[in-house]
Parts: structure tokens; sequence; C-alpha cells
């Protein structure tokens, strides 16, 4: 489902993006990577230079209503994470060396889940 696969990229962005709004504005990156998976797949991968995942509860990161935001409702990962397997595929998030997050998802080519 394409829309949903939008609204998962569209989120990682605006997360990505709020990640940096206490960064100065020379040191704001934010790297959208999309290639073909080593496993006959796709990868997608958000990155960004904010705040970072240190401290974060990574176990919990995907979880209905944990969240990192003073404003956030917690659902947005959830959600993404829940399109995303429901289409065969899995979203991972790591930290960014030396700072920031990567947020990436594979999916396969053909949905194993519907064939």
């Amino acid at each position: 489902d394409r829309v949903q696969l939008q609204q998962v990229i569209l989120n990682l962005i605006v997360n990505a993006i709020d990640a940096m709004k206490g960064i100065d504005q020379a040191q704001r990156e934010l790297i959208v990577i999309s290639r073909k998976d080593e496993s006959s797949g796709i990868l997608v991968e958000v990155q960004d230079s904010g705040a970072g995942l240190e401290g974060v509860a990574l176990d919990r990161l995907f979880d209905a209503f944990y969240t990192t935001k003073p404003d956030g409702m917690g659902i947005g990962l959830a959600v993404s994470r829940t399109i995303i397997e429901s289409h065969g595929g899995q979203l991972l998030a790591s930290p960014r060396v030396p700072k920031g997050a990567a947020f990436q998802f594979r999916l396969p080519t053909t949905n194993p889940v519907i064939g």
C-alpha cells in the first residue's frame, strides 16, 4: 500500500526534523537513502544529526504511547512498525555516529504476507 508506506517515510522525516530543532542550523543534516537490499528487497533509511538515541529505551522505542518528545503521543513509530511488518518488512532504529539517529526499514520486493 503506497499511501501507508508514504506515511511511514513522512513520519520518520518529521521525527528527524523534530530531533534537530535544538541543533544549530549549520549542523543539521537529514539524509534519506533508498537502495536495493542484499536480501533481494529494498532498504529505506532516514538519518539525522539531532539529539540521538542516548538514554532512550531502544527496546521500548516502537511501543505504543512511549515517547521521547515532550509533546509527543507515542503513536507514530508504533504505527510505522505495524505498517512495515504488515508488508513483510522490518523497522529498526540505531544511534548514528558521531550524533543523531538512523531509522531504517527493509521490505521484500514480493510480499510474503500477501503472496
